[in-house]
């Protein structure tokens, strides 16, 4: 019985010694200044973030030659594959209600609005007004998409639609 008790604890020391930095000498935790070594700090001031990678994409180019059926097709496409969930939602809802009514200008700017910046998070912080909007996105189809974010009718939007819509326009 004494010698289970005694593995315990000497589990419990070594699990110790590795999860919460508790010192061999005097089973106290471990103090780096006024802080404990398991502690967050955040973000360290010294850091240089020289570490991150930043992956560069191709530029946008306008596809030349596209039909106007087929660039409402890609851009909805596109509009639903987003690389976040919050923005697949937006702009799946914001394109369902308008790109089927949009002029050739307005496909224009949306293409390049959704598909020139590298970074999805830009476009939300626009459409929601967090970050002012680039002059070369400020626009026509910017401003439709600031007004939908809006929300006005006070829609739930939880998820992109059902995809039972798609071909409803071009019949």
């Amino acid at each position: 019985m004494l010698s289970a008790i005694v593995a315990k604890r000497l589990c419990f020391l070594r699990l110790g010694q590795l999860v919460s930095g508790v010192c061999k000498a005097s089973w106290r935790p471990v103090v780096t200044g006024l802080m404990s070594a398991r502690a967050y700090r955040g973000e360290a001031p010294e850091d240089s973030k020289g570490d991150l990678i930043e992956i560069p994409l191709p530029p946008w180019t306008e596809k030349v030659g596209e039909t106007v059926d087929i660039k409402r097709r890609r851009l909805l496409y596109e509009s639903r594959k987003r690389g976040m969930l919050e923005n697949c939602i937006l702009l799946s809802l914001f394109s369902k209600q308008y790109l089927n009514t949009m002029s050739e200008t307005q496909l224009q700017q949306y293409d390049r609005l959704i598909n020139e910046p590298s970074n999805d998070w830009d476009i939300y912080y626009w459409a929601t007004e967090a970050h002012p909007t680039p002059e070369v996105y400020d626009g026509e189809v910017m401003d439709m998409l600031k007004e939908f974010t809006k929300n006005r009718d006070q829609e739930q939007r939880l998820d992109a639609p059902n995809l039972e819509y798609l071909d409803k326009g071009s019949q």
